[in-house]
Order: C-alpha cells, then sequence, then structure tokens
C-alpha cells in the first residue's frame, strides 16, 4: 500500500513537471499513425497534417557504383506527394499493414517515437507548436538493410 502511494505521488509529480498528458499521448500517436496511414490509402491531407511544414526525413543508402554509404534526405512536400501516389493501385502494404508505435521519450513539448511498419523502421521526432504535436524529424531504415542499394 505505501508503495503504490509513493508510485502514485511520483507519477503525479513527474506529470505536473512535464505536463505531458493522456492527451498529447493520443495526438502524438494519431500523427504517427498519420504518416504511415496516408499511405496505405493514398492521403496527402492527413500526411499534411502530420508533417511539420519544414520536417526533413532521412535515411542511408549505398551507391552501387563505388559501394560508399550517403544519406539521403526527403522533405514534407515531397512526403505530401508520395502519399497522394505512392499506394495507387494498392499493391504496396498487406491487407493488414503493420503500424506499431512505440514511446521513446516524451517531454512537455518533445516527443521521440518508434514506428515499426511493415518492411520499415522509422525514428520520429515530434514537436507540439501553438498547441498542436507534429513530427519534425524521421530517420528511417527498412528492416532488411540489404535494401538500402
Amino acid at each position: 500500500m505505501k508503495h503504490s502511494l509513493i508510485c502514485s505521488i511520483l507519477f503525479l509529480i513527474t506529470n505536473c513537471i512535464f505536463g505531458q498528458t493522456k492527451q498529447d499521448s493520443l495526438e502524438i500517436k494519431r500523427a504517427a499513425l498519420d504518416y504511415i496511414e496516408s499511405q496505405h490509402v493514398p492521403n496527402p491531407g492527413q500526411m499534411e497534417r502530420a508533417l511539420h511544414p519544414r520536417m526533413v526525413k532521412r535515411t542511408f543508402w549505398t551507391d552501387k557504383t563505388t559501394n560508399k554509404d550517403y544519406v539521403r534526405e526527403t522533405t514534407t512536400e515531397s512526403m505530401v506527394i508520395l502519399a497522394e501516389s505512392y499506394n495507387k493501385k494498392g499493391d504496396k502494404f498487406p491487407p493488414s499493414p503493420k503500424k506499431e508505435v512505440k514511446f521513446l521519450d516524451v517531454s512537455e513539448r518533445t516527443a521521440s517515437l518508434k514506428l515499426i511498419a511493415d518492411e520499415w523502421i522509422d525514428y520520429m521526432h515530434l514537436t507540439k507548436l501553438n498547441g498542436s504535436w507534429k513530427i519534425i524529424n524521421v530517420l528511417w531504415q527498412f528492416n532488411d538493410v540489404n535494401k538500402h542499394k
């Protein structure tokens, strides 16, 4: 009983200090799901809603000719266009796509997530600006890193 009381008090203090609420958690998860679901059923508006206008998405790639690794970047604009066209034929995802969101860290106005979605792993940073959670950074890779060529 004493342990439960101490844990409850610590939880309340921590929640008051950092200001993260259940609503924040729902909104953070919704942004991550909007990001992936907008690709399942092409929806550029849903992608745009999830991303900060200055979001940058990065991954590593290996040049086939030189065999040297380099970093590729994608912008919000490119991701919105991708969401409009990537899965138009409905053949890019399984019938029940995987979309697992893991919270790594959440503070009052920043969050870090891991999204596991079919062939990909996306690490995301989100920020809360003007009362809205937006994805501002994404670092991703294929589950099979050999696909990065």
